[in-house]
């Protein structure tokens, strides 16, 4: 059997291909092209256990494309992938070996590999959360500007309903009100934005797609 390794990076990635006994029987850096990736790995399809890609982010296009050429292909958790203390060389070349190593030995973390739809819907998913994430900083920034400007205290809900006449009526220096306002219009624009693909999420959720969890919003 043999057992192939990816280092991939962003433009480029370290393929190896190893035997049962560890060694190298080829191994060349690659650019990101999936056509000469997969002529690389043709002369040992046959007798391939697997390829093992890094879940890096940028992994999609290489999977699928390995997928559909037929090959095995195995996800690896690099989070969970702990070097051995003894290794003494490091290195792309180093990793992509050590992945095939551990695919030999059959203790590979893996991660799961979704079908495209759903991965784009999980995508989706994370979206929204970014979105949230970024909206709550607007959100925290004008409760830090009320409460330096006039020592008052207004909480979340109170921000997501503040028009622009409202800010005018606080009083602020002008430059102060403008920097309220623009933090406000963010607010509004990522709202839409927010409910937008909450929309999108649950509709396909509901439609039966799996594999996504909807987070409470913030």
């Amino acid at each position: 059997m043999k057992y192939s390794g990816i280092d991939l990076h962003s433009n480029n990635s370290v393929v190896t291909m190893t035997d049962e006994a560890d060694r190298v029987m080829a191994e060349k850096r690659l650019p990101n092209d999936l056509a000469k990736i997969v002529d690389f790995l043709k002369p040992w399809k046959d007798e391939l256990a697997g390829v093992v890609v890094e879940s890096t982010y940028n992994w999609y296009w290489l999977v699928d494309g390995l997928q559909e050429a037929d090959f095995v292909v195995k996800l690896a958790n690099t989070g969970a992938i702990k070097k051995y203390d003894g290794l003494k060389h490091s290195g792309d070349e180093a990793d992509a070996r050590q992945l095939a190593h551990l695919l030999r030995l059959g203790i590979l973390p893996t991660g799961t590999i979704l079908p495209p739809e759903q991965r784009a819907l999980r995508d989706l998913a994370r979206k929204r959360m970014q979105l949230v994430r970024s909206r709550t900083s607007h959100i925290l920034a004008i409760e830090n500007i009320v409460a330096r400007q006039r020592a008052m205290k207004i909480n979340s809900n109170q921000v997501k309903r503040l028009t622009v006449d409202e800010v005018d009526q606080m009083g602020l220096p002008a430059d102060v009100a403008l920097a309220v306002k623009s933090n406000l219009a963010v607010i509004i624009t990522l709202n839409a934005q927010i409910d937008l693909l909450e929309n999108e999420v649950s509709v396909k959720a509901n439609a039966g797609f799996i594999g996504v969890k909807r987070s409470g919003r913030n």
